[in-house]
């Protein structure tokens, strides 16, 4: 196929450059319309469920809030993990999904859940709401609103959040890939009635008046319309206060005549809502920030264009002196790692053409070869622009050119080879001629070496397979690499045997090569320095192999010495710095130290551009922080101007040491903005690695971590250890007194009001400045809300209308509370966070594990576990377990099938190794632990290494099938002849991957390890492939050859269909016996062959749908039908009418439709029909195997039973021993007994179904637990059951409106008498038309609504069935449990209680009693397991059958 593909395009050059040049085409269309990124997503498929509850303490917000929507949430579908975090006014519950589910299904499921858990959250408590369809990623831009210096007192923090909510907030929504504008910081205005409580007591008036007032006197009406004069005045009463005076006038109470008003009780003033989060910037005080957040799948370039698009116009309508400043944008990262990819890339190019044309020889060669590099990248670039995925430093950043022309490059130089060798015969041609024998040339030498460099590419391309295995952080990571590999390589695959042949004959010149070229001397001069070290090798074969093993096994020992890290971090080129105060910090405490923080840092380092601080939590707080929490976000300038520092670990100890000189005792931890929040989203902490501490109380806990931190600070690279602050919140704690509540006749949950309202303010209406909503807040005046003491003194009404202090009715007193409570899968946890710096994560990882394990003792319960970004280290580690060696069997399976030979696989196979030796000792020359970056370079290294070996060995053979026998000779001359081409294609792949492993630019360091792998890999894989794999050839070469032939191994090719798609196979446990009962039943079955005859009968049925009315022939002789001789005629005619042809057609689907729905109807009674023979099979199964096991107790009870009545009348042992053997004896007869007649029962209900004259004897009698395969043909049976009923209906209706169409009547005649000497004939045509309707429309109407009710049955069904599968697995996996419990542990316990009593009782260790006891113990075991395998087997039966 391959070699008329290659001629077709020799001979349609245009169309084949046409087809090139429209890929080129969409290829650059596709590079302006792909989404383009830093890194990939790696945020896994989770939603947050936010509540907001500003007064609930963090005991309160657990128990009430998170706690239910727990409970919730963990019975979703799909649900692998459940986060929570329960703080101060906040309850954020993070729901981890599977990646299947997709975006917004988890959403659509969590929003039906939140109704639920919404109705047991006490009302006013806080609604659950889900947070922004946003990732890590989505932070795309933040600014701060900021005021030019000569400005500055014109605006206040108040007004600058007002301007961003109601100015640049509202007009960035609706921006494309916007999914929020998240606001942080300022005051939120309020209109402040701030009461006085010495006044409200004076004048004798409730703070519940004064709320009342105010909301009956702030509303507004409608009257509807009065017409008047033909127009029409609509009636609107305006009753919403305006301004401060206006709610000032409100009147509260009338005291003799005189008028109480507001302003008399209370100040009105402009107030702000209690916050929770604040924002400084550098070291000028408070600021407003907002943040833009992007949707999820969103490409990030696009939105953050559009983003400052909408900002320069925004700016243009804000007031005189403000601005906005865009201080943390992604484009500036997308810009550095898109600059990386593109250097990378086009060095590598270089690097790659250079090699090619160098090593070739020959320019032209050289260039063709170098063409297919843009060809590919464009192709792929194509692809991923269709399935959507994102250009970004990984999966642009792996493209190894090298590899990719690998195939373009085997073909143009065994092309040019050969049009160089017959350009003595070429030459003297016309120029016509000679491209019709350069045509026959390239089609022959491009058929000829098209099998090896397609095959080659195929190994590297099922190389990349398991990487796409990969799942979680690290499939996310690196499958967009893997496809984008995969994309380049079939687009080199299809250009090498379209565009390559084509442009090669084109441009290719008959020229002999010039033997002193360059290219010719350096081969030549690489000879001279091979030849002797292969002869050599020759001599001392076994000096080879041992240096090569030994070569080995050092490497082997110093991969055990790496350390080893999950990804490589990636250099955001900006700082995050994460203060730990104490808990219960002021707000105002954090923002002054925070501001002293940004002054320290941009008055001692230069190299900081600016620095803005993030306090506590944001007003959609995704991130829950708390007051004394913040993010420091540190904004450098370019690495060319920085003076303090030369790498960024250096900057930040340098920063560490300059605050913690100035701000004694403060811990502090550095971070990266996009890598704190992925370690959060992901893990749920921040940190690199989490130790997490599981328990109950939450004291203990606190304890256990604090002991932790002490154990582990010492570990070398773990630079920032700290522990989550779960305690010590300050709390102000009011214990009512109920006696006394009571006495008054008040309620708590009045009490709980008032002090809602005074210290947090209640809102009580809204006032509208134009567009601008404000709330209007009644709450106590500032001064009387400083301490304990004005809580203390509030005033509550009694009914009796006394004032009463609070402190009269409770008991109130500072506390400590918990600061934050955090759950994972609802168990309650603790985390000591620790980053690593200048160290390997393993490493560090390693020696925390063996301090905690030896210096920490856990009460029970209490237990540890590690996450962060090494529990994702562990997690890829296990699938790259699984994932390298189906790599490495792929790569043996491929080899077998091009050699045909184990043996010339092993010798191929022997280069990976060889080539792990070289990425190992790179990866340690360079100071690099193994990482899963590190890891897959591994996988697309095995893969390369494999093909120069194949090369080799190919010509090898060739040779030797050339009669030459010398195997010296042979070695000599196939190395020397193949050493251009292995050189060429190790050098390309490596010197390719050379921009990557040496690049210093932003996000290098994730590429760094896996070309550094590669590199070394097939520096060592070349020149031990050159070495070693000779020797090898030597040592097991034989008198037997046969040459391979890719191409005729069609057998091969089945065999590896068979070995890939067997992996994917269910195993299925056949059961002859069990089949044969079953084939008897549907073969005997009279119920079952009566309905194989109604499926007949519907079948015969189908024919009838074309059924004519009878045919009427008449005679007639009318005397007023008279002929024009006046003699009546004598009329013979015949008549036949018909319905509309298409009714005939309408009736056949219907009677079709009613064929299918019986032929399903009898394939679900058959199916029936085997599940009921199954599950009665099964059942004796079961009591045949009950049966042997009480025979055998039988057996053991009548020696006993008889031994015991001996030693009674030898006087050994008394009457009550004798009595209860024979009754155990007795007991175990009867169980045998009753087993039979169950047995006998079941026989009988087999035989009535299977219904065959002959004996049935089930052999089996030992029950064993079913391996039943994921059949779906039930599945497809009832669906097709289901399918042809609604096909029925619909046919139905279609008939019926048939029906609104003419019978057509046809009718000829003939007509004579006497007199005439022909006949007269006539013919009549006609349509019935159905004029009276009525019943057509009833009939058409049932016909649809018969449809629409069975579609409403189909559901149901579909719906039922879903449910039931769901149901029946759930009870097969406790079914399952107990079968694993006895296969593991109940057996051998069975048989040794058993041995162990027999042994016991005949010593005299245990008396009778003892004895049985044990015997029954172990028959009970045994018994239970029977019970359980039957129950397991019923269930398997029901879930394969669908018996629901």
């Amino acid at each position: 196929m391959l070699e008329k593909i290659i001629a077709f395009s020799l001979k349609n050059k245009l169309i084949i450059l046409l087809f090139t040049l429209v890929i080129s085409g969409f290829g650059v269309y596709s590079i302006f319309k792909i989404s383009i990124g830093a890194i990939p997503d790696v945020t896994n498929n989770q939603v947050q469920v936010i509540t907001t509850s500003r007064n609930l303490s963090t005991q309160d917000i657990e128990q009430y809030i998170t706690y239910p929507v727990e409970i919730e949430m963990a019975n979703l579908p799909g649900v692998t993990e459940i986060r929570s975090i329960s703080k101060f006014g906040l309850s954020v519950v993070t729901i981890v999904f599977e990646e299947e589910l997709g975006t917004y299904l988890p959403r659509q499921l969590i929003a039906e859940k939140i109704k639920t858990a919404s109705e047991k959250i006490p009302e006013g408590f806080g609604t659950p709401e889900m947070g922004p369809i946003t990732t890590g990623l989505g932070e795309v831009y933040q600014y701060t609103i900021e005021v030019k210096p000569e400005f500055k007192n014109l605006y206040s923090v108040t007004d600058l959040r007002t301007i961003q909510d109601w100015v640049v907030k509202r007009q960035l929504s609706g921006i494309k890939g916007v999914v929020e504008i998240n606001t942080w910081g300022g005051f939120l205005k309020q209109y402040e009635i701030a009461i006085n409580p010495s006044q409200l007591k004076a004048m004798n008036i409730a703070t519940t008046d004064v709320f009342t007032a105010l909301e009956k006197n702030n509303s507004i009406a409608g009257g509807a319309y009065i017409e008047k004069v033909n127009q029409s005045y609509f009636i609107r009463a305006e009753g919403k206060v305006k301004s401060l005076q206006d709610i000032e006038n409100i009147v509260v109470k009338n005291t003799n005549g005189f008028p109480v008003y507001i302003k008399n009780v209370a100040e009105v003033r402009f107030g702000h809502a209690n916050r929770f989060g604040a924002i400084t910037g550098n070291g000028e005080g408070e600021k407003v920030l907002g943040q833009v957040m992007m949707l999820k799948g969103a490409n990030s370039k696009q939105v953050i264009n559009d983003v400052k698009d909408r900002i320069a116009l925004i700016e243009k309508s804000l007031p005189e002196g403000v601005y906005i400043n865009g201080f943390l944008e992604r484009s500036e990262l997308v810009g550095k790692t898109t600059f990386t990819v593109a250097e990378n890339l086009i060095l590598g190019c270089l690097i790659v053409i250079f090699v090619v044309v160098l090593l070739l020889g020959h320019w032209r060669s050289g260039l063709v070869v170098a063409s297919v590099i843009p060809l590919c990248l464009l192709f792929a670039i194509s692809l991923m622009n269709i399935f959507k995925i994102d250009a970004n430093l990984m999966s642009l950043g792996a493209i190894d050119f090298g590899i990719i022309i690998d195939g373009a490059v085997i073909i143009v130089e065994f092309i040019a080879f050969q049009i160089a060798s017959k350009s003595a015969k070429l030459g003297p041609l016309s120029k016509r001629e000679q491209q019709i024998e350069i045509d026959k040339i390239t089609h022959k030498s491009a058929s000829k070496m098209m099998n090896s460099a397609i095959f080659g590419q195929l190994i590297i391309l099922i190389v990349f397979i398991p990487i796409l295995s990969l799942s979680g952080v690290e499939g996310k990571m690196f499958k967009p690499m893997a496809m984008t590999f995969s994309f380049a390589l079939v687009g080199a695959m299809l250009f090498c045997f379209t565009y390559v042949p084509v442009i090669s004959s084109l441009f290719l010149k008959p020229k002999e090569e010039n033997p002193n070229s360059l290219s010719s001397r350096l081969i030549q001069k690489l000879n001279s320095w091979y030849l002797p070290i292969i002869s050599w090798a020759l001599v001392n074969t076994k000096k080879v192999l041992y240096a090569a093993l030994g070569l080995l096994v050092s490497a082997v020992v110093l991969f055990a010495t790496m350390g080893g890290e999950f990804i490589p971090t990636l250099d955001e080129g900006d700082f995050v710095i994460q203060p730990v105060l104490k808990t219960g910090t002021t707000l105002t405490k954090t923002i002054a130290i925070t501001t002293q923080m940004e002054k320290i840092i941009l008055k001692n380092f230069p190299e900081v551009e600016q620095v803005v601080s993030r306090i506590g939590a944001a007003e959609v707080p995704t991130d829950p922080m708390s007051m004394e929490e913040s993010d420091v976000i540190i904004k450098l300038k370019p690495k060319s101007e920085w003076v303090s520092a030369s790498s960024k670990d250096e900057l930040a100890d340098k920063i560490k040491a300059a605050i913690e000189k100035q701000i004694p005792n403060i811990e502090i931890e550095f971070t990266q903005p996009i890598e704190m929040r992925f370690n959060e989203l992901i893990s749920g902490t921040r940190s690199d690695v989490a130790v997490k501490v599981f328990g109950e109380d939450l004291n203990v806990l606190a304890q256990k971590a604090n002991e932790i931190k002490k154990a582990i600070e010492k570990v070398e690279g773990a630079s920032d250890v700290i522990i989550e602050k779960t305690e010590g919140l300050p709390q102000m704690t009011v214990q009512y007194d109920r006696s006394k509540i009571a006495r008054y006749g008040l309620n708590i949950s009045d009490l709980n009001e008032m002090i809602a309202l005074g210290f947090a303010g209640k809102t009580v209406g809204n006032v509208f400045e134009g567009e601008k909503r404000f709330d209007m807040v009644i709450r106590l005046d500032q001064t009387n809300r400083t301490g304990i003491n004005d809580l203390k003194n509030l005033y509550i009404s009694a009914p009796s209308g006394q004032q009463i202090p609070l402190e009269e009715l409770a008991t109130i007193d500072y506390t400590q509370g918990p600061a934050k409570i955090s759950r994972d899968n609802t168990n309650r946890r603790i985390v000591v966070g620790i980053n690593v710096r200048n160290r390997d994560l393993q490493s560090v990882v390693t020696d925390i594990q063996k301090i905690i394990d030896n210096q920490i003792k856990l009460p029970a319960g209490y237990y540890v576990q590690y996450g962060g970004q090494f529990e994702n280290l562990e997690s890829a580690k296990a699938r790259l377990m699984i994932a390298v060696p189906i790599a490495l069997l792929l790569i043996f399976i491929l080899l077998y099938f091009a050699f045909g030979s184990i043996k010339e696989a092993l010798m191929v196979y022997s280069a990976i190794p060889l080539s792990a030796v070289g990425g190992i000792l790179f990866l340690w020359m360079r100071d690099l632990p193994f990482s899963i970056s590190a890891g897959v370079g591994f996988i697309a290294l095995f893969g390369i290494a494999v093909l120069n070996g194949i090369v080799l060995v190919e010509h090898f053979k060739e040779l030797k099938h050339q009669k030459m026998n010398n195997i010296d000779e042979l070695i000599l001359k196939g190395t020397t002849d193949r050493l251009r081409p292995v050189i060429l294609t190790a050098a390309a792949a490596a010197l390719g991957f050379l921009p990557m492993a040496i690049s210093a630019s932003a996000g290098a360091e994730v590429q760094r390890p896996l070309a550094t792998v590669v590199i070394g890999g097939l520096f060592t894989a070349t020149i031990l492939t050159m070495i070693v794999l000779p020797i090898l050839y030597k040592i097991f070469d034989t008198k037997e050859f046969k040459k391979p032939k890719f191409k005729k191994n069609k057998g091969g090719s089945y065999i590896l269909l068979l070995l890939l798609s067997s992996s994917f196979a269910f195993a299925q446990t056949t059961n002859s016996e069990l089949d044969q009962l079953i084939a008897s039943g549907i073969q005997n079955n009279k119920e079952l062959k009566a309905q194989q005859l109604q499926v007949d009968k519907y079948e015969a049925t189908i024919k009838s749908a074309y059924t004519f009315d009878k045919t009427n022939l008449y005679y007639n002789k009318d005397n007023n039908n008279l002929a024009f001789n006046n003699e009546p005629l004598n009329v013979i005619g015949i008549q036949q009418n018909f319905a509309f042809p298409t009714v005939y057609g309408a009736q056949k689907k219907v009677y079709t439709a009613d064929y299918d729905k019986e032929k399903a109807s009898f394939e679900m009674r058959k199916s029936k029909l085997s599940l009921e023979i199954s599950k009665v099979y099964q059942q004796i199964v079961y009591f045949q195997h009950q049966e042997k096991l009480y025979v055998y107790l039988d057996s053991l009870y009548q020696n006993f039973s008889k031994a015991s009545d001996r030693r009674f009348e030898l006087g050994e042992t008394n009457y009550l021993e004798k009595i209860t053997a024979q009754a155990k004896f007795r007991q175990i007869k009867t169980k045998l007994n009753q087993i039979e007649s169950e047995k006998k029962a079941q026989y009988a209900v087999l035989h009535s179904l299977i219904q065959t004259d002959e004996k049935i004897v089930i052999s089996t009698s030992a029950i064993s637990p079913m391996s039943v395969a994921m059949d779906t043909r039930n599945e497809s049976v009832q669906n097709a059951y289901l399918e042809s009923v609604s096909t029925k209906y619909k046919n139905q209706i279609k008939l019926q409106k048939q029906h609104w169409l003419p019978d057509i009547n046809l009718e000829y005649f003939t007509g004579s008498n006497k007199g005439l000497s022909q006949s007269l004939n006539g013919f009549q045509v006609g349509l019935s038309l159905p004029i009276l309707f009525s019943g057509t429309i009833s009939k058409t109407k049932v016909a649809q609504l018969e449809w629409e009710s069975w579609e409403q049955q189909r559901q149901n069904q579909i719906q039922k069935r879903s449910e039931f599968i769901i149901q029946k697995k759930n009870e097969l996996a406790k079914y399952q449990e107990a079968i694993n419990y006895y296969a593991q542990i109940g057996k051998k316990l069975s048989d040794e209680i058993i041995k162990v009593g027999n042994l016991s009782y005949k010593q005299g260790e245990i008396d009778f009693f003892q004895y049985i006891q044990s015997l029954e113990n172990a028959s009970n075991i045994q018994v239970d397991y029977l019970d359980n395998v039957l129950q397991f087997n019923i269930i398997q039966l029901d879930i394969q059958y669908l018996n629901y």
